[in-house]
């Protein structure tokens, strides 16, 4: 990031304090502590180490730590900050920060700035507030963060304040990861290592000092009039519609897709877009999604602890900024029931130290031995843990997109495209000779050009598929911090390349000949494909063949839920994989499991007792004075010798619905009020009985929304909340 910072240049920008919008262009990174600045600031032989530990994960010399803070401090001070925190990923799924001032008192009357390198590599939070699925006690509050050098030091700034913010790893007294970082940090490592040992057997390793793991996200959101969102308890409360009858006008036209961005959501994206370039954030793509008022917004390739920073950023700031449009961003998967949901794209990588992608085909893949491998560690790591895949996107959020129309299924398979399943065929029949080409695309008008067409389509009902030069993963969810599947990624390719690295030093040794490489390369490729080649599908991901074909003859695994793909991280193998890379030990990845599952559960509960509130207080009300109208007009109908005709049996509807949402009511409210202390059990319950009640009530509810009068309603519905002002 901070190498792209360096080198991009723009206008000035600058703060209006009145409103605390930005205006002008923003200097890309221009608040952002980055390479170009402390080479500016610090000595040169501080800065060479601190660059050594950015670029090459060298260990940061600690008797240097001084000079930086002091340096970071004045740079923060001039550009108006008063505080400083350490900005972290505890396990909640979002962020956390403790802010502290820089002035402290100097014992004569008066303050002094003072930022010390122990503050800035070592902070002490509260760890016993924070959740660690019974790593810690909640006694034993202390915990610790950790300076992550390699994450850009940047400035947050609002209406009357700026705050230097430093991204840090958060652990226990004991050591433990209590966080997102510390492990993807870990899993970098580890696929990083054993990358090196591959290119060390193909002899491609030379200045090379390490691989990175790379991402770019492309996060989906709703936005919506804000008057209206503080209308909705449930969307206040849980980021989605608990209840809604459809709009006869959604997303069957395909009109929305790709459509003209209305005014204020395009000024909207231009701000949220401002901060963060001057955050150092690289977004670039913006555009309408397929449902009403849905959007997204993409940004570039970073190394991934970075990207994964960022993506948080990215997050806190399309909502922080929405209120100041008079909208709110609605960043669940599933926010409006019977139109698509959001989701998250991860694209992921591997790129050495010099900038070469390891996934990067070439002109002749067929040829490109060292690509092929890399390629079939990936085939290799998908295939043996689809399991820990799906766990590693698995909410009660994501529990309501995965195998809708709008993403992949819960069945997690490869696509390849036309060009490289052609060369799998070829190196298991015997050996890849040729490359297929795309060739050109003649438009049929003379003055439209020729266009360059890839050498195979695009598959958007594949949960994993390979793009070009990247893999992109396609199941993760909108609210999804991308750290954890980035991490899972990266520990399962290390586990492959580890493996593909151990039979390759065995087949051809520390110095093989080209003959001899080639020959090696070529009989393991062919084990691989043979192996692994069942978890790589081209066709249609949401048909019922392709299901049939998956789990019948295929043998892959369909966790459809969260309940069934969780308890995959207490397997045997699993617990084995990420101790054996050191990315997480038992007790660690068990309070993940903890954690997630009890999120699970608060979730649905949340849910469910806002649901059986908003149908006590607000929809049944609302219901019971239209039916009382309606009998009194039927009533008085009758009372003047006047047959009511259909005004008698919409009357007997509306008092059958009543009972109906009276009776499903009570029946949530029983649901909720059965406990478990086995966390697992009682997912398994909120699953089974509660989301089935709230199905009820949702039912019931959707038909009295249009029965019951307009002036009667109390909620805004979807045609109101999906065009308003957007």
């Amino acid at each position: 990031m901070t190498r792209i910072a360096a080198a991009v240049n723009g206008a000035s920008m600058t703060t209006d304090a009145l409103n605390g919008r930005a205006t002008g262009t923003a200097v890309f990174g221009a608040d952002v502590f980055s390479e170009r600045v402390m080479q500016e600031r610090l000595p040169k032989d501080v800065f060479k180490a601190v660059r050594q530990t950015i670029q090459n994960g060298a260990r940061l010399d600690p008797t240097i730590a001084d000079v930086v803070a002091s340096a970071m401090r004045d740079w923060a001070v001039e550009r108006g900050a008063t505080h400083y925190c350490h900005w972290f990923h505890p396990l909640t799924g979002s962020t956390a920060e403790k802010h502290d001032a820089f002035l402290v008192p100097d014992g004569q009357g008066g303050a002094i700035n003072e930022f010390s390198g122990e503050k800035l590599v070592q902070g002490e939070p509260d760890a016993s507030s924070f959740p660690s699925g019974g790593l810690r006690t909640t006694f034993e509050a202390r915990g610790y963060t950790a300076w992550d050098a390699t994450s850009p030091v940047y400035l947050r700034r609002g209406h009357n304040h700026t705050t230097l913010c430093i991204p840090t790893a958060f652990v226990s007294w004991t050591g433990e990861a209590l966080d997102l970082k510390t492990p993807l940090l870990r899993s970098m490592q580890a696929v990083s290592m054993q990358a090196a040992r591959v290119l060390e057997i193909f002899g491609t390793a030379e200045g090379v000092t390490g691989v990175n793991a790379t991402c770019g996200a492309e996060q989906e959101y709703f936005l919506v009039d804000r008057e209206l969102f503080l209308k909705r308890r449930d969307l206040a409360q849980s980021g989605r519609t608990l209840v809604g009858g459809r709009t006869p006008r959604g997303q069957q036209l395909s009109d929305h897709y790709f459509g003209a961005i209305p005014s204020r959501v395009l000024d909207y994206m231009g701000e949220v877009e401002r901060e963060l370039w001057r955050l150092g954030v690289p977004v670039q793509t913006r555009h309408n999604e397929v449902a009403p008022s849905q959007y997204e917004l993409a940004a570039h390739y970073e190394t991934a602890n970075v990207a994964a920073d960022h993506q948080m950023i990215v997050m806190e700031t399309l909502r922080r900024i929405a209120p100041r449009y008079g909208l709110e961003a609605l960043l669940h998967e599933k926010p409006f029931a019977e139109l698509n949901g959001s989701g998250k794209h991860l694209n992921w990588s591997l790129a050495t130290s010099t900038g070469k992608n390891l996934l990067e085909p070439g002109d002749d893949p067929h040829e490109n031995m060292q690509f092929l491998v890399f390629l079939m560690a990936v085939i290799r790591a998908v295939d043996v843990h689809a399991d820990l895949l799906r766990a590693s996107v698995a909410s009660s959020g994501n529990d309501h997109r995965l195998g809708a129309n709008e993403a992949p299924p819960a069945i997690i398979s490869i696509f390849l495209g036309d060009m490289l399943t052609d060369i799998i065929e070829q190196l298991e029949a015997g050996g890849a000779k040729t490359t297929k080409k795309g060739g050109k695309l003649d438009l049929g008008v003379s003055v439209l050009p020729e266009l360059p067409r890839h050498s195979g389509d695009r598959n958007r009902t594949s949960p994993f598929a390979f793009t070009g030069n990247k893999f992109e993963f396609r199941a993760v969810g909108s609210t999804h911090a991308i750290a954890w599947p980035a991490t899972v990624l990266n520990t399962i390719v290390a586990d492959a390349l580890s493996s593909i690295a151990d039979e390759l030093e065995k087949k051809v040794g520390s110095n093989p000949t080209d003959a001899k490489l080639r020959s090696g390369v070529k009989s393991l490729l062919q084990k691989l494909i043979r192996e692994h080649k069942k978890v790589v599908f081209n066709g249609d991901g949401y048909s019922d063949e392709w299901h049939t074909e998956a789990e019948e003859e295929r043998g892959l695994p369909n966790l459809r839920d969260s309940v069934e793909a969780l308890p995959v991280l207490k397997a045997k193998k699993n617990v084995d994989l990420f101790k054996r890379f050191k990315v997480l030990g038992k007790a660690e990845l068990d309070s993940r499991l903890n954690i997630l599952l009890d999120k699970y559960i608060m979730e649905l509960e949340i849910e469910a007792e806002t649901l059986a509130g908003m149908a006590r207080r607000q929809i049944l009300p609302a219901a019971l004075r239209h039916q009382t109208e309606l009998a009194e007009a039927v009533a008085a109908t009758e009372a003047a010798d006047v047959d009511p005709g259909n005004q008698r049996a919409a009357l007997n509807e509306i008092v059958q619905y009543n009972r109906e949402l009276t009776d499903a009511a009570e029946k949530l409210e029983a649901a909720l009020d059965v406990e478990s202390a086995n966390l697992l059990k009682g997912a398994q319950h909120v699953r089974d009985k509660v989301r089935p009640a709230m199905d009820r009530i949702r039912a019931t509810t959707d038909k009295l929304e249009h029965c019951v009068a307009a002036d009667l309603w109390a909620l805004p519905t979807y045609s109101e909340m999906l065009i308003k002002g957007i």
